[in-house]
């Protein structure tokens, strides 16, 4: 996700977007970013656990740092 954001295919916004969507429901294993991109938030989330133990946490910053983590390391598609 990050080269994707590198190379502005996805945006800042879009990013800050998914982290707010697994924030409140984990449960959109696709997920539209802009331009035919997609992104399976629970497969990002699964695949870093450091944000697995953060989503169990009463830790609000942390929470969203490891997840904005686990999914500009996430590899979206293009759909």
């Amino acid at each position: 996700m990050s080269d994707l954001r590198k190379v502005s295919e996805v945006t800042d916004d879009e990013i800050t977007a998914a982290v707010d969507a697994v924030l409140v429901d984990l449960t959109s294993e696709a997920y539209p970013l802009a331009k035919g991109w997609t992104l399976d938030l629970v497969a990002a989330v699964a695949s870093y656990k450091a944000s697995q133990d953060a989503l169990l946490t009463d830790r609000d910053a942390y929470k969203r740092n490891m997840v904005r983590t686990a999914i500009l390391l996430a590899h979206p598609v293009k759909a």
